[in-house]
């Protein structure tokens, strides 16, 4: 049984599923993706944007049991190449263009997403553009239905940071905007802001070495397209009647009302708030997250 080297250690999984990687050749470079099990096919969209699709293969080992997950490496992350990283190559149109050459590749007909944080609002994207290609929708401690939480985040993740830490937060992210490019400067900075995303903080040394992994070039391409397009899907997907799950910690950096105004949108949802937990759900209330999501894609599948 081949042990997965994972960031998000899950101690009590008893059994571990080995991953088959994949590369297509795109317009721009190489999408790179991983496959779980078999069954219902379930697109994990990963958080970020900047990050790749490593932190999450714990998340697709949990459903792997009963469905073939899908992991891939959002365009200039990890192994998906790109041969010209610009505003001309990194944009939601073709990173959602990406997940539907994969839909294509794997000859699926209709698959769920699970998109999770950035991955909810990319996932989202994807809705707009291939509605048809779409099964039922997890939106996983999402960014929401535009981009709304920008006028509050901030202030959610400092009520949850000591003073110290908001301090020390500041100090090195003003080092690193200074030009230090020591992983001694981005661990430090991580380790004062992981504690604001997790309720249980024996997780925030995870946490932390998850967010020094992102690649802030494409971070700052993405959300510069974002703001190009004024991101907002809510006109866009009154109409969109497949069944869609949201679900979140009731102490989301979120916050309830991301969830809410999500559910106005869309006609056939529910939402799932999970206590004791922050915006990991899969970490931080595993059993419930996993139970809550198989519950979901089997209604799907009826």
């Amino acid at each position: 049984m081949m042990k997965t080297q994972i960031l998000f250690v899950l101690l009590l999984v008893s059994i571990s599923f080995a991953g088959n990687d994949g590369y297509i050749k795109t317009q721009q470079g190489t999408l790179h993706y991983i496959t779980y099990g078999s069954g219902e096919p379930l697109l994990i969209v990963n958080g970020g944007p900047g990050l790749n699709c490593n932190g999450f293969e714990s998340v697709a080992e949990l459903f792997a049991d009963h469905y073939q997950t899908i992991l891939f490496d959002q365009r200039g992350t990890g192994g998906s190449t790109l041969d010209k990283t610009d505003s001309t190559t990194v944009t939601l149109d073709l990173m959602a263009q990406d997940m539907e050459t994969l839909r294509k590749h794997l000859k699926i007909n209709k698959w769920v997403l699970l998109g999770h944080s950035f991955g909810g609002w990319l996932s989202q994207h994807y809705a707009t553009l291939y509605p048809e290609n779409i099964k039922g929708l997890v939106l996983s401690s999402s960014g929401g239905i535009d981009m709304g939480i920008l006028k509050y985040f901030n202030a959610n993740k400092n009520i949850r940071l000591s003073q110290g830490q908001i301090d020390s937060l500041k100090y090195w992210n003003d080092r690193i905007k200074q030009g230090d490019t020591t992983y001694t400067a981005q661990i430090e900075w991580a380790k004062n802001l992981a504690p604001a995303y997790v309720y249980h903080k024996e997780y925030v040394p995870m946490i932390a070495k998850r967010l020094t992994e992102g690649n802030k070039e494409i971070t700052s391409l993405v959300y510069k397209d974002m703001y190009k397009i004024q991101y907002n899907c809510r006109e866009k997907l009154k109409n969109f009647e497949k069944p869609v799950l949201i679900i979140q910690g009731r102490q989301d950096l979120l916050g309830d009302g991301t969830a809410y105004e999500a559910q106005k949108v869309y006609k056939n949802s529910r939402i799932v708030f999970l206590n004791e937990c922050v915006h990991y759900g899969f970490l931080e209330r595993r059993e419930t997250y996993k139970a809550e999501i198989e519950k979901f894609i089997e209604s799907v599948e009826s």
